[in-house]
């Protein structure tokens, strides 16, 4: 059975715009599955359809078996989703944070306090649990979310650029993080503007590209298709200026990070 099972999924926006132009997907139990494209390519319409958020215009989506159309119940239970957008509310306590979204799932009070426990210790938040989020540092807003997401023990995650804008360190931190939580058996599926991030963290990848799928396979085999290697560079020092490197395209993730 797969995560994941998309058929011939299309969107048309009310201006005409078709994000998605039938598109073919499986994702594989246990996967950790990159979904890759520049930006207007039709991946946050993808994620959208799929978490049920926004209205297909055509096509099939299955989540481990169940139809989007008519298992919806089923489907968002055995979904977690992190937005690349933060959209906590920033005013309420951290352990609330958590403890609420259980309670969109039906768990019981006391199941949710547990559950909400263990998420915030793996996410190394469990000492901030009375502190509201907006006391919180840019990436334990992110590591809240991904609590928030994991609270009802959901089957599949889906990651939507879940480290933008944080710098390295925290960045690897949540990379052995999503490690282990796919060790453990939860089907990921990330979409990330990074490539060494992909690289590093997936099995499988599919890129999108004008609501198409262009590439998909084995990560090692569709980045020889691509002829694409990427090295990933921590200087010691910060690096104000992109540095010429004949031969490569050198690119500078923050101060403290070139690509």
């Amino acid at each position: 059975m797969h995560a994941l099972s998309v058929r011939k999924l299309t969107k048309v926006y009310a201006n005409g715009v078709r994000a998605l132009d039938g598109i073919d997907l499986e994702v594989e139990t246990g996967d950790f599955f990159a979904l890759l494209g520049p930006n207007g390519a039709g991946k946050t319409s993808l994620i959208g359809i799929v978490t049920s958020l926004v209205t297909k215009t055509g096509g099939d989506v299955r989540v481990f078996g169940h139809s989007l159309d008519r298992e919806l119940n089923a489907v968002k239970n055995a979904i977690g989703v992190v937005p690349q957008e933060l959209n906590l509310n920033l005013w309420d306590k951290v352990g609330n944070i958590v403890v609420n979204q259980a309670g969109f799932y039906g768990l019981t009070r006391a199941r949710a306090l547990a559950r909400a426990e263990v998420c915030l210790r793996q996410l190394r938040l469990w000492d901030r649990r009375n502190d509201t989020a907006r006391t919180l540092s840019g990436g334990m807003k992110r590591r809240l979310m991904i609590a928030r997401a994991l609270v009802h023990e959901p089957r599949l995650l889906i990651l939507d650029e879940p480290t933008a804008g944080v710098d390295i360190e925290i960045r690897r931190a949540m990379w052995q993080f999503l490690r282990e939580l796919n060790a453990g058996g939860t089907s990921i599926i990330l979409t990330t503007h990074y490539l060494e991030e992909a690289e590093t963290l997936c099995r499988h990848v599919a890129i999108i590209d004008r609501g198409r799928v262009i590439e998909r396979g084995p990560m090692a085999t569709v980045l020889t298709r691509l002829n694409e290697e990427v090295f990933l560079l921590t200087p010691r020092e910060p690096v104000l200026a992109l540095p010429a490197v004949p031969g490569f395209d050198v690119r500078l993730n923050g101060p403290l990070e070139l690509e």
